[in-house]
């Protein structure tokens, strides 16, 4: 048993011996939690449902009555990835909600720190679901949720700064971010992506001085 699991399992004994019955959302986040460090360390696909069970320290039955598999679970990791992402991201528009140029660079920061941040191995959203050919699977079903629902604050904050004409520049910014994504996943923080603040700051200028973008 792993020392991860040996704590789960000392946690799980009250103080008297007796056992401590967790709630339904307290064993799903044992599992989501396990999920995101051993996906992250490695891929979802190298990872097998004995190894997760055997690291959440639960019961191999109460992990697959919570996800009946491993795809589900996967999808699970990315939904909950993306709501917390979606979440910092709403916190900041709310904060500047009287400034959509402010606003829009505060989503390319968020992707920068993320970037910058130790352990970065590229975007999780992009990574997980390239790993799956369907694009039924719950993996790539979740990750195009998350990019629909961010391209959709993108649209609705250029649409603010530019009335009727803001599609072009949502979509360059989101170029941006998923650029940012790859090439720091790639080439490290200071390769291209450290380029990435800096390039929406001329887009999001540019459009609104209706000037063509510098070469």
């Amino acid at each position: 048993m792993t020392a991860a699991a040996l704590s789960l399992a000392s946690d799980a004994s009250g103080t008297d011996g007796s056992p401590v019955r967790r709630s339904r959302a307290e064993r799903q986040a044992i599992v989501l939690d396990t999920a995101e460090r051993l996906f992250a360390a490695r891929s979802s696909r190298s990872v097998g449902m004995d190894e997760l069970v055997r690291e959440t320290g639960l019961g191999k039955m109460t992990v697959y009555r919570l996800f009946k598999s491993k795809d589900e679970l996967v999808g699970a990791y990315l939904a909950r990835k993306a709501a917390t992402v979606l979440a910092s991201v709403d916190a900041d528009l709310m904060r500047l909600e009287g400034d959509p140029r402010a606003a829009l660079l505060a989503v390319v920061d968020i992707v920068e720190r993320d970037v910058t941040r130790a352990g970065f191995r590229g975007c999780p959203f992009t990574n997980v679901s390239s790993e799956y050919d369907d694009p039924t699977h719950p993996a790539r079903s979740a990750a195009a949720d998350y990019k629909f629902e961010l391209h959709a604050r993108l649209e609705r904050l250029a649409d603010r700064l530019l009335p009727g004409t803001g599609e072009d520049l949502a979509a360059q910014i989101h170029l941006v971010i998923d650029g940012m994504y790859l090439s720091g996943g790639l080439l490290g923080p200071d390769g291209p992506a450290s380029h990435g603040r800096q390039l929406a700051e001329r887009l999001i200028d540019a459009a609104l001085v209706g000037a063509p973008v510098p070469a």
